[in-house]
């Protein structure tokens, strides 16, 4: 490979990486801000954790599943502390200032950690059925069939494991109704708005950036 290309695609993979960590850091922050949307329990953070799966399944399909897993190993613990320190910092939108990082908080640590077993699973999830249904010939079916495992896989173990039992009473009374309407959202928005955006992306990095597409499935550790 061209020492230009393989700068290339290092660079691609770093800013990856980087928006893994951006995005679960935002996800973990945003999922702790509730609110009603047609009667029904929500959170933000509906919104945008489904970027790291439209990064996920770009990966898989130019590099393979295990530039992919790569990623995802290199993105998790990053993630979980930054995810505590900006929960812990800013409460509601407002900062408390770095002396608010002198007592452990047990509720944001909970949602930390169980936001890094259900990024672990529902990622390597996502990898497994868009790694096997990579070689269909048209284009949208791995990362929509994966899109929908990954995201429920995730959504429900993060939910209950975040919140089955919390120490925040709404979200105790409210997590399967939330984590429902949550993976409701994901998957519209997903379908609505990402994959389309998939489509667009892949044509760009193969057309623009000359990065050829690895159609083969590799197997899976």
């Amino acid at each position: 490979m061209p020492t230009s290309n393989r700068n290339l695609n290092l660079n691609i993979l770093f800013l990856l990486s980087i928006f893994h960590i951006v995005t679960i850091t935002a996800s973990n922050y945003l999922v702790q801000i509730p609110f009603q949307f047609l009667g029904m329990h929500t959170t933000w953070g509906a919104f945008t954790f489904p970027f790291i799966f439209l990064a996920t399944d770009l990966t898989v399909r130019m590099y393979g599943s295990e530039q992919a897993r790569k990623i995802i190993f290199m993105s998790m613990f990053p993630g979980l502390l930054i995810s505590y320190l900006v929960s812990v910092l800013f409460v509601d939108g407002a900062f408390l200032g770095i002396e608010s990082l002198a007592d452990f908080n047990v509720f944001v640590a909970r949602i930390a950690v169980a936001s890094f077993a259900a990024y672990l699973i529902g990622q390597i999830m996502d990898i497994t059925v868009f790694n096997r249904l990579r070689q269909n010939a048209t284009w949208w079916v791995a990362p929509a069939c994966s899109t929908v495992v990954g995201n429920l896989i995730d959504t429900l173990s993060f939910f209950s494991l975040a919140f089955a039992g919390s120490s925040d009473p709404f979200m105790a009374a409210n997590w399967m109704e939330i984590a429902l309407v949550d993976y409701g959202y994901k998957l519209a928005i997903s379908m609505l708005f990402f994959l389309p955006m998939y489509g667009v992306l892949l044509n760009f990095m193969v057309n623009k950036l000359n990065i050829p597409i690895n159609m083969r499935p590799q197997q899976t550790a």
